[in-house]
């Protein structure tokens, strides 16, 4: 045996255990994606706890969706840059630390200030996405990103369970004790079963890019998030709307004429990019307004003409199809993905999914119709969440993985905040003036509003190029003044 031989054996049988990496990438994602939804039942409380008011205590949510649409990109890059290994460990210790000052705060600010810094987790999916792409075996590389993708929608609909459990029987600071429980394991798992990928891109950091997208962003995702509050027609969430349109096309300018540009403008424009990244912005939306339209609405006391009257728990209990399937879901899209390509699983789940919006949207006056909703929403979300990353990853040079996932990761938290917020203002616009309770009008049409949504997401992936015009029109990543084949 040669000299040079054995490093490579070496090598090889350190990076082997490929399932080891999987399960450990999934519980980093878990934690993350649980973190999202585990304090939206938990709001109230909080508000109490803390003599809070009730737009105040909405930054608790706000604030983890801005910080992680800043925080996803960068540290995408830089995982590209520097190593995702690495990377993925800095996150992970910097999530543990924003959980242990949630749980240890006793005054919104302080509660706040944790919240940011948890949103920083949300790298953890585009550098979960780079380990998969660079380390696993080529035929196990679909299965293992449909997995740590679906993941996201796993993690939210079981946070909503989850809270309720947690709320009812201890405190809402045990939302955070047990998030970094979570986050530890997966810490010292990362350290000791993921290997550094040996894939790197260097580049400079695009400070002036990241300054402006993450101006961009705060300034839309807050729009959406104090449009209720402030009125949409007001002059502050008008001006936001300008500010945000405004520094986002100067971010664009900008990128298109920096040598190493945050993100890559010329792989935005590709077809099987920003088909995937419109899909996912829209999947977003509808699986956040089911995450606050279908708990607020089994919730209503039945004297309302509508709804069941449960608890907190029995309201997460009605997201349990739709997390469960998730799982099963998510392999059976990598199995299709495998053998046909994952633009089906695209289409299959969106069509799904506005099945599942449209059926809540006429038939919600029984218990098994939303079990059965949610059944099929979980599919549809599933296998479009598992095949999403995949186009992605398929569609961009394994050196820009970071950057290209990270973005579709922000899409959908993007669709999240706007799903969620808007679905909230429908149902709120819709009150009753006589009992102070919203009319089930407001429900259908915010659902009838989701199907739509959810069906333009089925149009833009009919739009997704197939696995082999991907492969045919293959080409090195475009600098910032190259054209771009679509």
């Amino acid at each position: 045996m040669t000299g040079d031989a054995q490093p490579q054996l070496t090598a090889n049988a350190h990076r082997q255990h490929y399932r080891v990496t999987l399960a450990v990438l999934a519980v980093s994602a878990l934690a993350y994606a649980l973190l999202q939804t585990m304090v939206v039942p938990a709001l109230p409380t909080i508000q109490h706890k803390l003599h809070a008011s009730t737009t105040s205590v909405t930054w608790v949510l706000t604030v983890y969706l801005l910080s992680a649409s800043v925080a996803t990109p960068v540290l995408g890059r830089l995982g590209d840059m520097f190593g995702k290994e690495h990377s993925l460990l800095a996150v992970l210790a910097v999530f543990a630390a924003g959980l242990l000052v949630s749980a240890l705060s006793h005054s919104l600010v302080l509660l706040i200030v944790g919240r940011t810094i948890q949103g920083v987790a949300g790298a953890v999916f585009p550098l979960a996405f780079g380990v998969i792409r660079d380390e696993f075996p080529k035929e196990r590389v679909a299965t293992g990103i449909g997995l740590i993708s679906a993941t996201f929608g796993i993690g939210g609909g079981a946070g909503l369970v989850l809270s309720g459990v947690i709320v009812d029987h201890l405190s809402y600071e045990w939302i955070f004790w047990f998030g970094l429980i979570v986050t530890v394991i997966a810490l010292v798992a990362t350290r000791l079963f993921v290997p550094e990928s040996p894939v790197k891109s260097p580049a400079k950091i695009d400070w002036a890019g990241t300054v402006l997208m993450s101006a961009g962003l705060v300034c839309l995702l807050l729009a959406v998030s104090e449009g209720p509050t402030w009125g949409w027609g007001s002059a502050r969430v008008v001006a936001l709307f300008v500010a945000a349109v405004v520094i986002l096309a100067l971010f664009t300018i900008v990128e298109r004429r920096v040598r190493a540009p945050l993100i890559n403008i010329g792989l935005m424009r590709l077809r099987g990019v920003w088909t995937t990244n419109l899909a996912g912005l829209l999947i977003g939306f509808g699986m956040f307004g089911s995450f606050v339209l279908i708990p607020q609405f089994v919730e209503t006391p039945p004297h309302a003409g509508y709804g069941f009257g449960s608890s907190v728990i029995q309201a997460g209990v009605f997201l349990l199809p739709s997390a469960g399937v998730m799982l099963v879901a998510a392999p059976l899209a990598s199995w299709l993905g495998n053998r046909f390509g994952s633009k089906l699983p695209l289409m299959l789940g969106t069509l799904i999914a506005t099945g599942a919006f449209v059926l809540l949207s006429v038939a919600h006056s029984e218990r098994w119709e939303i079990y059965l909703a949610g059944l099929l929403l979980g599919i549809g979300v599933g296998f479009a969440f598992a095949s999403m990353a995949n186009l992605i990853v398929e569609a961009v040079p394994q050196t820009h993985t970071g950057e290209a996932t990270g973005i579709n990761t922000i899409m959908r938290s993007i669709g999240g905040a706007l799903g969620a917020q808007i679905a909230a203002s429908i149902v709120a616009g819709h009150l009753n003036p006589r009992t102070g309770i919203s009319t089930e009008s407001g429900y259908t049409v915010a659902f009838a509003m989701s199907a739509v949504g959810v069906l333009v997401a089925f149009l833009a992936s009919l739009l997704v190029p197939t696995r082999r015009a991907v492969a045919r029109s293959r080409a090195p990543a475009p600098g910032p003044e190259e054209p771009v084949a679509a």
